[in-house]
């Protein structure tokens, strides 16, 4: 089984400690790819920049000439994983969901720790989207941009705890770390909470592995049908764009050399 992970944002670092998690959370067997899109943000701090990564991961993923099982998509609260299930005919996870289902299965109520505070209403309102919204106690920012969580590795974790504290005085009972860029920090907080704490990433590599080995996937009767052929001016971005890109052909593109080992 081979699950892709998809960064949203352009920063090849936070790429590469995305896969550490998702690698340490895969079942023997399971083969982990991550990258990131060609082009777009390096952090995603709100809308315009979520609206933005979401094309660009979308233009990634229409112009990726590799085969996978499912796809991960590792950012938290934001848009675009609709169309990538619309364009793909492989199961497509986002962290945001798959933490807070997960940490539905392990207590009555959790909360979430982010970013920025202005991360909070665009995660509480996928959450609403998604039908999660009622059994979530809380959603707190650190304070940190997305960048910061990289700068200062001591700093980040106790900040984080300092938030998950707050979320558990509102009544959460398990914390989902609420950015892509928190990925494999879970063990320090849980142990200086006492609650389990999810990592959305690993996460939504379990679930996919479970998926994947159900032999399920998306429905297309509906919602999620491919998208109706239609002339898109320019797209895809990549094929014009990027160095490697090769006209007329949006399935076939070199890798960039700023993506992560891919």
């Amino acid at each position: 089984m081979r699950l892709l992970v998809m960064n949203p944002n352009t920063t090849a670092s936070m790429t590469a400690s995305i896969r550490a998690t998702a690698a340490a959370a895969a079942a023997p067997g399971t083969e982990i790819v991550a990258t990131e899109p060609l082009w777009g943000p390096e952090s995603i701090e709100g809308h315009f920049e979520g609206y933005l990564s979401a094309a660009a991961v979308l233009d990634r993923l229409a112009t990726l000439d590799l085969a996978f099982d499912a796809l991960v998509m590792a950012g938290f609260g934001e848009p675009g994983r609709e169309g990538a299930q619309e364009l793909l005919d492989v199961p497509v996870l986002d962290i945001t969901e798959s933490a807070a289902q997960m940490a539905m299965m392990l207590g009555h109520a959790y909360g979430i720790v982010t970013t920025l505070d202005r991360a909070v209403p665009q995660i509480r309102d996928r959450l609403l989207t998604a039908g999660l919204l009622q059994r979530c106690a809380a959603v707190r920012g650190t304070g940190l941009g997305v960048l910061e969580l990289e700068e200062d590795a001591e700093r980040t974790v106790e900040l984080i705890i300092e938030t998950a504290r707050d979320a558990v005085r509102a009544g959460a009972e398990v914390i989902c770390l609420g950015c892509g860029g928190m990925a494999g920090l879970q063990e320090k907080v849980a142990a200086a909470l006492g609650v389990p704490v999810v990592d959305g990433v690993a996460a939504a590599v379990k679930f996919a592995e479970a998926v994947v080995g159900l032999g399920l996937t998306t429905s297309t009767g509906r919602s999620f049908a491919p998208p109706r052929p239609k002339v898109i001016g320019s797209w895809p971005l990549s094929a014009h764009l990027s160095p490697g890109g090769v006209q007329g052909s949006p399935r076939h593109t070199e890798f960039s050399a700023q993506t992560s080992g891919i």
